[in-house]
């Protein structure tokens, strides 16, 4: 029987020689798994792999234990391998494992988010920055076949269209999920062969959770009735994001006119309006996911509102949109904005010795020492580079954009710069390549002002 693991990755080419691979794992039995047949596989498919753990804070001692579990874990079974090759024999390094931690809770009661949506949230920070810190090309998340079945149902449940049934991607960006269509019992079968502990997360038993209760009283009678089924559910939702893949290919097609107008995303109303009804909705969410940044998941009623804005008459109509965005109508165009008003652009000025403050913007620049011809700050170029600490050499562009900085946020950074380059960006640190990189002023702001993790540097 063909591995749905190696089927999996070879079909989504999700483990390409010479990547580096980030594995998350929370210790249960799903990312134990995938961790160990990653550090079997990385000599076979020659690429080099690190894991991270994320601990939520939120079960006290037990969180505690996790993350202990897992330390212990990747050192004990995943240590320094001794590989023969083409080349002859080599050893490839133990697994080196990143730690992380936030109190989830609090953020979730500062935010007013759910402690679920708030816990995704700073788990995917988390590994975005981590695997930015062990220069990962892709991130390996534990999902499987059954997760992705109680998925689709839950998006049944709650009413879905061709996107919420074809279920969880195997590989969105750099996430890939190579467990998609294993299913879990041949997870369990595989820790019993190898004899792998794993721990139990104590919140996965409480049924009070639509999930747990899908998991524990509704999937077993549906697996007894018809054996096999996550993994035939799985087919099904390859067949249907094939089919949603194309609607969505067509619709990005359509949107061939949009642009930027400052923080504005514009597209022209009637272009929208004129498609049929399967390529509208699919248009405005591919307009949105440009706007902010590449967030997909809106609920049909927002685009369905959108698109019904682009066929109605009202030139001045608008509609609100989750995450402070508004999309409007003004006369034959569709504008993506968010609420606030439009910002003028972020002027050059020169900088001078001590604390002054960015014009226009809530960053403040102190300079210790004495300006020379050329400092300024100003907004970002198109050709800006930066190096930071511990950090490889990037565009300030593609920074901006992995950190999911929005666009009007983007053009409102400022940027100390002088004719050899970028000095230093605000809210990120100083660009250690610049020849003058000792003396970089730094930015700070006043966080009463502005966004929380923008404020100092990082």
């Amino acid at each position: 029987m063909l591995d749905p693991l190696n089927a999996l990755v070879t079909q989504y080419d999700m483990l390409p020689r010479g990547c580096r691979v980030l594995c998350a794992v929370s210790g249960g039995a799903d990312s134990v798994y995938l961790l160990h047949r990653l550090w079997l596989l990385r000599s076979i498919r020659g690429f080099d792999l690190t894991a991270a753990h994320y601990n939520h804070c939120l079960r006290g001692e037990e969180s505690d234990r996790d993350e202990a579990f897992v330390r212990d874990f990747t050192a004990r079974y995943c240590p320094a391998q001794r590989v023969t090759g083409p080349d002859g024999e080599r050893t490839l390094p133990a697994v080196e494992l990143l730690v992380g931690r936030g109190d989830v809770a609090a953020e979730a009661a500062r935010t007013g988010r759910g402690i679920e949506e708030t816990a995704r949230a700073m788990r995917y920070a988390f590994l975005e920055e981590a695997a930015e810190r062990a220069g990962a090309d892709v991130i390996a998340t534990a999902h499987t076949a059954d997760d992705n079945a109680e998925t689709i149902l839950l998006h049944l449940l709650r009413g879905t269209a061709l996107q919420g049934l074809g279920g969880i991607p195997p590989r969105r960006g750099r996430l890939i999920r190579p467990l998609l269509t294993t299913p879990r019992r041949e997870i369990e079968d595989y820790l019993r062969l190898y004899g792998l502990p794993h721990v139990e997360d104590s919140s996965n038993s409480d049924d009070s959770y639509t999930r747990n209760r899908l998991r524990h009283q509704v999937m077993p009678v549906l697996e007894d009735i018809s054996p096999g089924l996550a993994r035939r559910m799985a087919d099904t939702a390859r067949y249907l994001r094939t089919d949603n893949d194309y609607l969505s290919g067509l619709a990005r097609q359509r949107c061939a006119g949009v642009r930027w107008e400052r923080e504005e995303l514009v597209m022209d109303a009637g272009t929208v309006a004129a498609a049929p009804a399967a390529l509208a909705s699919r248009m405005v969410r591919y307009l949105l996911s440009l706007a902010t940044g590449g967030d997909t998941d809106w609920a049909a009623a927002h685009l369905e509102a959108v698109a019904a804005l682009c066929r109605g008459s009202d030139p001045s109509a608008q509609v609100s949109l989750p995450g402070g965005w508004v999309a409007r109508r003004v006369y034959g165009e569709l504008r993506l904005t968010p609420h606030s008003a439009p910002s003028p652009p972020l002027e050059e000025t020169p900088l001078v010795r001590g604390v002054q403050a960015v014009p226009g913007t809530a960053w403040l620049v102190s300079l210790d020492c004495d300006p020379w011809p050329g400092l300024v700050v100003r907004a970002r170029r198109q050709g800006d580079e930066l190096r930071l600490p511990g950090k490889r050499p990037r565009s300030v562009k593609k920074l901006l954009i992995d950190h999911k900085i929005p666009r009007w946020e983007r053009e409102r950074l400022p940027v100390a710069a002088d004719g050899d380059g970028v000095l230093a960006l605000a809210g990120f640190g100083p660009n250690i390549d610049h020849p003058r990189y000792d003396r970089a002023p730094q930015f700070f702001t006043q966080p009463s002002e502005h966004q929380e993790g923008m404020n100092g540097t990082c």
